[in-house]
């Protein structure tokens, strides 16, 4: 939809980074699951250009380029992050390589850069996972990617949020389509490359019922397709739609106990497919949360669930709030856009 890819861009149109260190990144350490087994994985936040497809529009929901340099970074400045991240690193067997956009865009990181990169992380890691859209899953890459000495296991996440292509356009403005995805995860499973993707809870301008409906259907239409599910709830961030929206009371972030419904149903979906889910800002206003007195159970049953893949961490879940997500649930169809914010 033009208007809503004209938004995404207009919301950008005075975003200027404050913090334009080139040469250090973000990293830190945080739990995982590697051959089915708990471990202790290595995140990495390399700080780039950031993604080409915010710098021509960019999706609705998503500020990650916030954190991004918004210009060209030379190959040595990426290299003097990648050194300075490693300078903390304990030899996790497990790496999360992450840009805030694309890991195979060359416009974010050279093929001497990504190559230098992956072969220094292959000589002690077992897994290495990074992040792409669609369009950069090509042959060419994938073959260089493929060369690298004693590369094990290596994973991309792609960011489908839907298997609407009318969700994903109309209120996501992603910019590729469903039939995109499939190609894409065709060429991961020719050169046996593993595929996580991303399915997201919440888009803006659906209700709340209809968010739960989307993540459970698009579940059932990639259990097929995909190696690993990863479930993010839609928190509100700087300059986009949804902060737009939220500042207008016309987008509330997902409920915890519907984050919950969706991670049961899909479980009995994909049956052995690894589900999992990031909170990002949950219990606070700007992302998922229930009510102050269960918040905290919730987010904790969520990550349990993410590494046990156990329901029965949801069964002694309960709040009085229950009642109120119930009514919403009931009631939203009612009023499209006037009961986003009716119990914060």
């Amino acid at each position: 939809m033009i208007e809503l890819e004209e938004l995404c861009k207009n919301l950008k149109k005075d975003f200027s980074q404050k913090n334009k260190d080139s040469t250090k990144p973000h990293y830190w350490s945080e739990n995982d699951i590697l051959d089915d087994k708990i471990v202790k994985a290595f995140v990495i936040i390399i700080r780039t250009r950031g993604c080409s497809w915010a710098h021509r529009s960019g999706c609705s929901m998503c500020g990650y380029f916030n954190d991004s340099l918004w210009e060209k970074v030379s190959d040595a400045d990426l290299m003097k992050q990648f050194d300075y991240a490693m300078k903390g690193y304990s030899k996790q067997k497990f790496v999360k390589i992450f840009t805030s956009g694309s890991f195979l865009d060359e416009k974010e990181i050279s093929p001497n850069v990504r190559k230098e990169i992956l072969s220094k992380l292959s000589e002690t890691t077992e897994k290495i996972s990074i992040e792409s859209r669609p369009e950069y899953v090509n042959d060419n890459t994938l073959k260089e990617v493929k060369k690298i000495n004693d590369l094990k296991e290596f994973e991309i996440g792609v960011g489908l949020e839907t298997a609407s292509d009318y969700i994903r356009k109309n209120c996501l403005n992603k910019g590729f389509t469903f039939e995109d995805y499939k190609t894409a995860a065709g060429k991961l499973k020719k050169y046996d490359f593993g595929l996580k993707t991303y399915v997201l809870i919440k888009p803006p301008f659906l209700t709340e019922k209809e968010s739960i409906e989307d993540a459970i259907q698009t579940v059932d239409s990639i259990k097929k397709i995909t190696n690993i599910i990863s479930f993010n709830p839609t928190n509100v961030q700087n300059n986009t739609v949804v902060n737009y929206l939220w500042k207008k009371k016309q987008f509330r972030p997902a409920w915890l106990f519907s984050i919950v419904e969706i991670l049961k149903e899909s479980k009995k979906i994909a049956g052995k497919i690894r589900l999992k889910c990031d909170v990002v800002g949950g219990g606070s206003i700007r992302g998922a949360h229930n009510c102050e007195f269960c918040d905290s159970k919730f987010l904790a049953a969520i990550s349990e669930f993410s590494l046990l893949q156990d329901q029965d961490v949801f069964a002694n879940l309960g709040c009085d709030c229950k009642e109120k997500w119930l009514d919403q649930l009931d009631i939203e169809d009612l009023g499209f856009g006037s009961l986003t914010n009716m119990y914060e």
